[in-house]
């Protein structure tokens, strides 16, 4: 019986000893297509369009990519947790109406961004250039069940930036 231990053991040891050996890769320090930093950006406010109640605000920021696409991130302060806010942006100035030029992501009241992806990408190459002549605003709306405007902020001609580069 203790020879059968002892034989086990030693199997036992030598497949652990061989198993254990790994191979040290160095890291690679070079970016996927499309990779790098994000540098180039533009971002305007977003006010609330109720101060007393809800007070959701915030700022919306269009980044462009390595790849020429136009990311768009939207960060909200006091969204409502349990909801998603649509986002769309809609030609002309805030409270002039206009028709949806683009359906943004809904933001997610847990976490006042962007619920599927911290960006939204928009795969016009030409758009980005396009934003400071672009005759647009923001609406944030209270969920996707209720379309009270929560949110709103003029985009391009029609606002300055808050900040870009």
């Amino acid at each position: 019986m203790k020879t059968y231990i002892k034989h086990i053991v030693i199997l036992v040891v030598t497949i652990g000893f061989f198993s254990c050996e790994q191979e040290r890769l160095e890291a690679i320090l070079t970016t996927a297509d499309g990779g790098g930093k994000l540098t180039t950006y533009t971002a305007y406010t977003i006010d609330s369009t109720d101060p007393d109640g809800s007070n959701v605000y915030g700022r919306i920021v269009f980044w462009k990519s390595t790849l020429d696409q136009t990311l768009v991130q939207i960060s909200l302060y006091n969204t409502v947790p349990g909801l998603l806010h649509p986002a769309l942006i809609i030609d002309g100035a805030v409270g002039s109406g206009g028709t949806t030029m683009i359906t943004l992501d809904n933001v997610s009241g847990e976490t006042g961004e962007l619920d599927t992806s911290k960006f939204y990408v928009i795969t016009d190459t030409s758009f980005y250039d396009s934003i400071s002549s672009m005759d647009s605003h923001i609406d944030i709306y209270l969920s996707t069940t209720d379309d009270t405007l929560v949110a709103t902020g003029d985009l391009g001609s029609n606002a300055d930036p808050v900040e870009s580069n």
